[in-house]
């Protein structure tokens, strides 16, 4: 049986090496113009287990973090970037938005 989560923004695309992952978010705002536009965001997460053995999250990165950091942040580069190919935009368009 399939649920549906009602005003849940999901991610639209993960990249995971290991213990480090990015995850991509598609955001809704508005242009300068007040039109609105899509938007998409980046977050970086490093999981763990806590000493009770439960599954945690962090955007605290260790040494040996940073070289599976850099494998899922390039992934997540080339991703948005054949996206904004795919959807006619050019990376100024991102300038316009009203944060």
């Amino acid at each position: 049986m399939e649920t549906k989560q009602v005003g849940k923004n999901l991610p639209e695309k993960k990249f995971n090496a290991g213990p480090v992952g990015v995850t991509i978010w598609k955001n809704k705002g508005a242009g300068k113009d007040g039109s609105p536009v899509e938007f998409r965001s980046t977050q970086i997460e490093r999981r763990y287990k806590d000493k009770n053995g439960q599954w945690q999250g962090t955007n605290s990165l260790r040494l040996n973090d940073l070289p599976r950091a850099i494998v899922v942040l390039q992934k997540a580069y080339e991703y948005l970037i054949f996206q904004q190919k795919e959807n006619g935009q050019s990376p100024a368009d991102a300038e316009d938005m009203i944060y």
